[in-house]
């Protein structure tokens, strides 16, 4: 699990913040699918070497914002159709946020736009590649 969920301690974010953007690129990218299981807690934790709470914290988010259910006595799943509990509205929403975000560390980064723009293209035509 961990080479899908790429954390990193020296970075300045959060690990908390790192996870659950992690979790949710697997989920967006095909990595974790619907009905996917996570590990446990624990095992999640002692894998990237961070906090049992850090982990469980991300759980927590994540079931809250629907992307996860937890399972009584069975585990922690990835939730079937999460977005469609959401409006179209809400999903335009955080995705505005999301690339707010993303525009602003690019920036930070040094990355102008165009940079940004050509680089997501040539990510695409990777995907591409690799998906079909």
């Amino acid at each position: 699990m961990s080479e899908l969920l790429n954390i990193n301690v020296g970075d300045p974010m959060p690990l908390y913040v790192q996870l659950e953007r992690a979790v949710r690129f697997a989920i967006a990218t095909g990595k974790l699918r619907i009905g996917d299981q996570l590990p446990t807690v624990r095992e999640l934790a002692v894998e990237l070497k961070i906090n049992a709470n850090t982990v469980a914290r991300v759980y927590t988010e994540l079931e809250r914002s629907g992307v996860v259910e937890t399972r009584r006595g069975v585990g922690t799943f990835i939730r079937a159709r999460h977005f469609e509990a959401t409006t179209l509205r809400d999903r335009e929403r955080q995705f505005e946020e999301s690339l707010d975000r993303f525009l602003a560390e690019s920036g930070a980064l040094g990355f102008s736009l165009p940079e940004v723009i050509s680089r997501l293209e040539a990510r695409s035509q990777k995907e591409k590649r690799k998906n079909g």
